[in-house]
């Protein structure tokens, strides 16, 4: 079981990695799904920007209407890559 939870892990840091500074929409496990940027991942995390993308990221924690969620990779279901025009 705990090479299965590793091999995920290490699928889903992959994918994130792949479309790192990209909109994506992710759906956990729960049922919960977010919108926003993947600013940063590491080897258990991903941190996505929720809230406007024409935002500064440096300037989140300014503005009560943008966060940076550290969300589990391996509770993670589905990513999907979201295209701007």
């Amino acid at each position: 079981m705990v090479k299965s939870i590793l091999h995920t892990r290490k699928l889903m840091h992959d994918l994130c990695a792949k479309h790192l500074h990209q909109r994506v929409r992710v759906e956990t496990m729960d049922g919960i799904t977010y919108e926003g940027t993947i600013i940063h991942i590491d080897h258990c995390l991903l941190y996505l920007h929720c809230g406007n993308p024409a935002w500064d990221v440096d300037r989140t924690f300014a503005n009560p209407y943008s966060a940076i969620l550290p969300l589990v990779l391996y509770e993670l279901l589905v990513i999907t890559l979201l295209y701007t025009s």
